[in-house]
């Protein structure tokens, strides 16, 4: 499981944190994210997110 960064605001999606202040539990892969999830750190959708 690869982490993401934000091309927008540089936060860094990490599957082995997930993103529990929205709901995402640990060890969710970013492909399953579900599609309407933005970015915590600017509210950007997935789309801006690159694999690190």
């Amino acid at each position: 499981m690869g982490k993401y960064v934000c091309s927008m605001c540089g936060y860094i999606y990490d599957p082995q944190q997930g993103d529990m202040d929205n709901g995402i539990p640990p060890g969710t892969k970013f492909e399953d994210l579900p599609d309407d999830w933005k970015c915590p750190g600017c509210g950007v959708s997935k789309e801006k997110f690159k694999k690190m």
